[in-house]
């Protein structure tokens, strides 16, 4: 059974998370505080944690930076910190999503779902992913309906269709595609994606599968 940490000094998030975990055929470990967390995950080590930032002992992002130091487990923070450098530092310091307060259930678990998925041992990706009405090869580098790509536009897509649904952090982008000079540079980005919204969304201005996660980066819904 897949188990799943929770980490919230919160007691009624607790217990709503606990109950609707639980129905889902989840096993569930709870912890109200950033050292309880960090004990738990090494005596029991969970399959996913869902994580506050907002601990009454530690910052989140040093459970964060405490889980990494030894596991590559999910982490899926759960914060009511809404601030764009609040998100970059969870994202920078190892999280692998995150969710904004006040939640929605079905997008917290649907988080988690594309979560576990990931993280279960990589199969081969496949050579051709479907965008739309368009047939991306990515190994033979083409596009259906002779649409053409630069190589920038190549590499920031491949990154997003390698890993659909998964939240892939501006900073990320930046260091892979241009540099880690260009950290920080998010108007490349901005650019770039209109440039591929363009050619492979069918309505540039309200895309389906080229999403922006305000703030923290950008997503490939298949």
């Amino acid at each position: 059974m897949t188990r799943i940490l929770v980490v919230d000094d919160e007691p009624q998030i607790l217990r709503a998370l606990r109950v609707n975990l639980r129905a889902r055929g989840y096993e569930v470990v709870t912890a109200g505080d950033g050292g309880a967390a960090l004990k738990a995950a090494a005596d029991n080590p969970p399959d996913l944690v869902v994580l506050d930032l907002g601990l009454p002992d530690l910052d989140g992002v040093e459970v964060i930076g405490g889980l990494r130091g030894w596991t590559a487990v999910p982490i899926v923070v759960l914060s009511g910190r809404a601030e764009s450098r609040d998100k970059v530092d969870a994202l920078d310091a190892g999280a692998d999503d995150y969710v904004t307060k006040p939640f929605g259930v079905d997008e917290l678990l649907a988080r988690i779902r594309a979560a576990l998925r990931r993280a279960q041992p990589a199969a081969e990706h496949p050579a051709v992913v479907t965008v739309g009405r368009y047939a991306v090869d990515l190994a033979a580098r083409t596009v259906s309906h002779d649409v053409k790509l630069t190589p920038t536009e190549w590499q920031i897509l491949d990154h997003l269709l390698r890993n659909p649904g998964m939240l892939v952090s501006q900073r990320l982008l930046l260091r892979d595609v241009w540099g880690p000079q260009y950290s920080t540079e998010t108007n490349y980005l901005r650019q770039y994606m209109a440039r591929l919204r363009r050619k492979l969304e069918e309505d540039p201005a309200h895309p389906r599968h080229l999403l922006t996660e305000p703030g923290m980066g950008y997503r490939f819904a298949p």
